[in-house]
């Protein structure tokens, strides 16, 4: 089957039969004033066991922040029933956390458009337990979205039930063909834009949301300011340029960052761009930053951190590296500086992120913050600090 690069079929229906939510006296009163439809396509990220988890961090990423689609609710039986704002981030919002597909379905009035496969395992690939779920979702009519390595449109009982079905199967980390691609021809040092680079010590520490959280934070000042999306979950956001790094061919990787840098310049004209990192320059079992610094050539690097984690993820005999340590490596390898400091602050207390920021900020010379749990206009002026004059931008009235 071939897979579609974006979902179509968002047709709202209403759910009927044993899945239908009970009928109330009134009901159909309501029902004849139509429910006003989504400007996106609703959706149902599956996370199960691994919801506020790493391997969960597509879920986590479009639970805080999603322009594609509209999220409905999230799948994890381990913490069915809580919100999924005060789950992750202490913060309620309005998306809860149910126990399984059928628990996804019958609160909705109208069947969801899409089912998202929201996690990241290591292994790249579907659990026979989970592709039981993608198939009961494509039997309900819903449109599939995963960012795995394992192409789900080129899984044969996967795709003839889509087909069957007449629903789509959008793999984000599908490439287009190798003859589409284009190398590295050096045309990214004409862009005029400002480029910031968020680089991390480790997979999975928090870059893409530190990356969304500068963009909003410098466009609130009047600075406009694009992201450029690299891996999965990014796209699936909504990220407007970008590729999927680590599914593109080693030799087409810089170019084809390059590309989306040139294109979102070209288009949008904005002051900034900041690119996502992937990885971590100094993990030897990723590549995908090296390539970032390559392609991108930027202007700063701003860093995220992880103060308490001991080990590398998924990797646990392999130690933490400390930010000065990565400050040095990218230094040495791209033509670039280091900005600041932005701190993943997972098993910390309040007090202990405050703590960390002065002792880090006073060891490295750099401003440190949390983008989660410190105010943005502390990323804002982290980039006014390292870059003043551009800085100098009356705010927009309205965003």
């Amino acid at each position: 089957m071939k897979t579609e690069t974006q979902t179509v079929d968002t047709i709202r229906r209403p759910i009927r039969g044993a899945q239908a939510p009970p009928m109330t006296h009134g009901a159909a009163t309501r029902q004849t004033t139509p429910r006003p439809i989504p400007a996106h396509p609703t959706a149902v990220v599956y996370c199960e066991g691994n919801f506020a988890r790493i391997d969960g961090k597509t879920a986590n990423g479009l639970v805080r922040h999603s322009q594609a689609y509209q999220i409905l609710s999230v799948i994890d039986s381990t913490c069915s029933g809580e919100n999924s704002g005060l789950v992750l981030d202490d913060v309620r919002n309005t998306i809860p956390v149910v126990k399984d597909l059928n628990a996804a379905i019958t609160r909705e009035t109208y069947m969801p458009d899409t089912f998202i496969y929201g996690m990241a395992p290591s292994t790249g690939r579907l659990s026979p337990a989970d592709r039981a779920v993608v198939l009961e979702a494509i039997a309900h009519g819903m449109n599939i979205v995963s960012g795995l390595h394992e192409y789900l449109g080129d899984d044969t009982e996967i795709a003839q039930a889509a087909s069957d079905r007449h629903v789509t199967i959008r793999d984000i980390r599908r490439p287009k063909p190798s003859k589409d691609m284009r190398l590295f021809d050096g045309s990214v040092a004409d862009v005029p834009a400002l480029r910031i680079a968020i680089l991390g010590t480790d997979c999975a520490i928090g870059k893409r949301t530190t990356a969304t959280c500068l963009a909003r934070a410098l466009n609130a000042k009047g600075i406009k300011t694009v992201l450029v999306g690299t891996g999965q979950t990014g796209l699936m956001q909504g990220a407007k340029y970008g590729i999927a790094m680590d599914a593109v061919p080693p030799q087409f990787c810089c170019g084809e960052l390059e590309g989306a840098i040139v294109a979102a310049s070209e288009a949008e004209q904005p002051d900034v761009i900041v690119i996502e990192g992937q990885g971590a320059l100094s993990h030897p079992a990723f590549c995908t930053s090296a390539f970032i610094l390559r392609g991108s050539q930027p202007d700063a690097v701003i860093l995220q951190h992880a103060p308490k984690r001991v080990n590398r993820c998924d990797f646990d005999t392999m130690p933490m590296p400390t930010p000065a340590s990565e400050i040095a490596l990218i230094e040495a390898f791209a033509d670039t500086k280091v900005i600041g400091i932005t701190l993943n602050h997972e098993g910390m207390t309040d007090a202990e992120i405050t703590d960390t920021i002065i002792a880090q900020s006073t060891e490295l010379g750099l401003p440190v913050t949390d983008a989660l749990t410190r105010p943005e206009a502390h990323l804002h002026a982290m980039v006014a600090t390292a870059f003043p004059a551009m800085m100098q931008k009356p705010a927009l009235d309205t965003i």
